[in-house]
């Protein structure tokens, strides 16, 4: 018989499970505020024939299914929070947020 046979296994002890109330929406997010999200922006959609993508080159125009002046999609790591409409700071693109989802659905969305 080696050493693994010898170990007799114990069960497991676990404390009394409480409920918690810093579980609800009052969470403190201290300890996530630091953490970098990716941002992104969604100008609309396109579906499309493989036939047609490999059709593509330099200066084809391809057009999306969103209309032009309807305001675009904001994302949080793939997770829709919300719309807005582009606009030039400095020479750089920039979105001004026309529609923003709640701090708690937000929350919620991401989990």
């Amino acid at each position: 018989m080696n050493d693994i046979d010898a170990i007799e296994p114990t069960p497991a002890q676990f404390g009394n499970l409480q409920a918690d109330e810093s579980n609800g929406p009052d969470l403190n997010l201290d300890v996530i505020l630091d953490v970098p999200v990716t941002l992104s922006l969604e100008v609309g959609r396109a579906r499309l024939p493989i036939r047609n993508l490999l059709q593509l080159n330099q200066g084809s125009v391809v057009e999306l299914e969103r209309g032009a002046g309807e305001s675009l999609d904001v994302f949080v790591n793939g997770t829709l929070i919300a719309h807005g409409e582009v606009v030039v700071i400095n020479d750089r693109f920039g979105v001004r947020l026309t529609d923003v989802v709640s701090p708690s659905e937000r929350i919620r969305r991401l989990r």
